[in-house]
């Protein structure tokens, strides 16, 4: 035995622990498993029910312990996936002519780009602008269709509300502008678009910003004397344009009479008074409350 061992032994004689190990202790009875066990009944509580009908936010979905129910992680990750792709989606670049529309793009590149860089999504490219002296000058209203972040809207519902729009504006009497599309377009675009064809008030209808499980919104961005350098403060604008939302049809008449607003009083913007014509915007125009809209399910889960 080396000498460090036996140093080892005589340690543990000294402080008592030399005995043997003592026998095993007998394993407990182990108890039955309890009569309720998870998952729980599904069922609200009285207050989640009232107030799950007047908003889309997730209230009141119940829990499995500390963690969600499988159903609500599911249709999260469903309405998440919606968001994602169409954020991905590309407006494809044959498109636009294939509606009968002028066809514009964004010094953008690329999808990577567009998402990236903002700025170079606000101007148009040489070629556009070039192809812009094709469209129709010196015009009340000039309609814009654009991609934003929302391809799948655009090709939606985006000829739907950039027509009925048209027929809105043309029976009050106003010149529409030539019909156009643009690709990888931010909201400022209209802009330079305005101030090209010399427009009284340009409007992009564009892809908005997908929320979960809605990828299909539409919003519409209006200024009065568009021209590069033009504000947020200095545009009126109106979202959640699809079938769940605003209809495309009653979003059209409502922007013609926003539109007829700017025109008569010659500004956009904050300085707008919408006063006269509440009635006409209907909920758009107040801040009082709205019937929301109404959560689709995505997924269903057997019980």
């Amino acid at each position: 035995m080396s000498a460090t061992r036996k140093m080892i032994e005589a340690l543990r004689v000294r402080l008592g622990q030399a005995d043997p190990l003592p026998p095993p202790m007998p394993v407990p009875a182990i108890p039955p498993p309890p009569v309720r066990v998870f998952p729980t009944p599904k069922r609200r509580s009285a207050l989640a029910e009232a107030a799950a009908e007047h908003t889309t936010a997730l209230v009141g979905i119940g829990r499995v312990g500390t963690r969600y129910a499988t159903d609500v992680v599911l249709q999260f990750q469903a309405e998440l996936a919606v968001a994602h792709e169409a954020v991905a989606t590309v407006l494809p670049e044959g498109w636009p002519a294939e509606q009968g529309l002028l066809a514009l793009k964004s010094r953008v590149q690329d999808h990577r780009e567009f998402l990236l860089r903002p700025d170079l999504g606000r101007r148009l490219d040489e070629a556009s602008l070039a192809a812009l002296e094709r469209a129709s000058k010196g015009v009340d209203i000039q309609p814009i269709l654009a991609d934003g972040l929302s391809a799948v809207a655009c090709m939606g519902s985006g000829m739907a509300l950039l027509s009925a729009f048209g027929r809105e504006c043309a029976a009050r009497g106003w010149s529409v502008g030539t019909p156009m599309c643009a690709r990888f377009a931010r909201v400022w675009l209209e802009d330079e678009i305005g101030q090209t064809v010399r427009a009284r008030v340009a409007a992009i209808l564009l892809g908005e910003r997908p929320g979960l499980g809605t990828g299909d919104g539409l919003s519409a961005y209006l200024v009065y004397d568009p021209k590069v350098g033009r504000t947020d403060g200095e545009r009126n604008m109106m979202s959640n344009i699809h079938a769940r939302g605003t209809p495309p049809e009653q979003a059209a008449a409502r922007l013609a009479v926003l539109a007829g607003a700017m025109l008569d009083q010659r500004r956009s913007g904050v300085g707008l008074d919408l006063s006269q014509i509440k009635d006409a915007l209907g909920e758009a125009a107040h801040g009082g409350y709205r019937e929301p809209q109404r959560r689709v399910r995505l997924v269903e889960v057997p019980q």
